[in-house]
């Protein structure tokens, strides 16, 4: 075994505190690996987060694994830093494969972390603290304790408050900020979203929660009278034709089935919404339509064929907010054992759109390989027609902007 090996093998156990492994080989390429000890079901295994690019991949290994995948993962990667109790290594491998190893016996003064997998968290909403909604909602029970079958929903909603919490920088703080929830069923995580903005951050905001069940809206109209959020309003309709605003800072968009997620990102992009977050569900229209002569042996098989399809619609949508001036990210909303719609997409408007000829050209290369045409796709091309048009008929305001 090469020399390194053998010394980071004897600081795999339960006093490790973190390795790190950074500076990717790939020019351009944004990645960093960390590995910490965790108990899962009772034995010692290393959790490992590989940052890729905008993607986060999770791997539990046993020892000997672990230390294979730093194996690997040193081919592709520059540096080491490993961080225990009784010591530190720091390794450095040059262009040239040179390996420099650093030690010390100066360990972390720290002390030990719980290594339970499922160590009690810090939770945005404190589950020991009765919140209104979340009692009627029936995830409270009236003493002000989570309900034991309704624990996955409670941290369903904190997660998607850790999203929110993320972007609060993109947010206004000096006047009122308008939010649209398109889809949003109970309301849970809308009520939440009023809860932590309004109630516990200070925020002015407006919510305007939509959907097309009628009694639904009527339910949770009655519940925000109840608690006295005035401006938090829930109206029957659908995303396609809701005209109802000028200005909006925030598209929130969870599990609209299929292309209404499509009209609403649509919809976010003409508002020039700041901040976009949107969980997608039942991506049908691509399934309908993939082809693709290399992949038919793959695409013969119904499920993979969805589950292919559905990654593809969520690229090429990240991809056409990126166009559009958008930072995306695909990130994890949720573990796949409580929901498999467990992709949400956040945007956050970083620069004016402009014609991007990279994303432009490499989007049209896949749709055309896979004989797609998404509705997104369509929508925006019909809207940058539109936006030209006006431009072409008004040269005065093209003027102005362009001081």
């Amino acid at each position: 075994m090469e020399q390194w090996k053998t010394e980071i093998e004897k600081y795999l156990d339960e006093k490790l505190v973190r390795i790190i492994i950074s500076k990717s080989r790939i020019k351009g390429e944004k990645r960093k690996i960390q590995i910490r000890p965790i108990l899962l079901k009772g034995a010692l295994v290393f959790q490992a987060e590989d940052y890729k690019q905008k993607q986060v991949f999770h791997q539990n290994l046993s020892g000997k694994e672990a230390l294979e995948k730093i194996g690997e993962w040193m081919q592709e990667m520059q540096q080491l830093e490993l961080l225990h109790q009784d010591g530190r290594v720091n390794m450095l491998i040059s262009k040239k494969g040179k390996i420099t190893l650093k030690q010390s016996k100066n360990g972390c003064p720290a002390p030990q972390a719980d290594l339970s997998h499922n160590r009690k968290k810090k939770y945005i909403l404190d589950p020991q603290v009765k919140v209104p909604f979340l009692e009627d909602l029936g995830v409270q029970t009236s003493e002000g304790k989570i309900v034991h079958s309704r624990y996955d929903k409670f941290k369903q909603i904190n997660r998607f408050l850790e999203f929110v919490e993320d972007i609060l920088p993109a947010l206004p703080k000096d006047r009122e900020v308008v939010i649209l929830d398109f889809g949003c069923g109970k309301s849970y995580l809308t009520f939440a979203m009023y809860y932590y903005l309004h109630e516990l951050k200070g925020y002015d905001i407006r919510i305007i929660g939509l959907d097309l069940k009628e009694d639904v809206i009527r339910h949770c109209n009655e519940l925000r009278t109840r608690y006295g959020y005035e401006k938090l309003d829930f109206l029957t309709g659908d995303i396609a034709d809701y005209d109802g605003a000028d200005q909006v800072d925030m598209v929130v968009t969870l599990h609209a089935c299929d292309t209404a997620t499509d009209f609403a990102l649509d919809k976010a992009i003409r508002w020039n919404a700041k901040v976009i977050l949107s969980v997608p569900c039942c991506q049908h229209e691509l399934n309908r339509q993939i082809k693709n002569e290399i992949l038919e042996p793959i695409l013969k098989y119904g499920l993979l064929k969805e589950r292919m399809a559905a990654l593809i619609t969520d690229g090429l949508r990240a991809q056409y907010l990126e166009r559009e001036g958008y930072e995306t990210q695909i990130l994890e909303f949720i573990d796949m054992e409580h929901t498999p719609k467990n992709i949400l997409i956040r945007a956050v408007k970083k620069r004016h759109a402009k014609e991007d000829n990279n994303i432009e050209a490499s989007v049209k290369r896949c749709e055309a390989a896979l004989r797609v045409s998404p509705t997104l796709g369509r929508l925006l091309d019909g809207f940058a027609t539109e936006f030209a048009n006006s431009e072409k008929d008004h040269p005065e305001k093209e003027d102005k902007e362009g001081v």
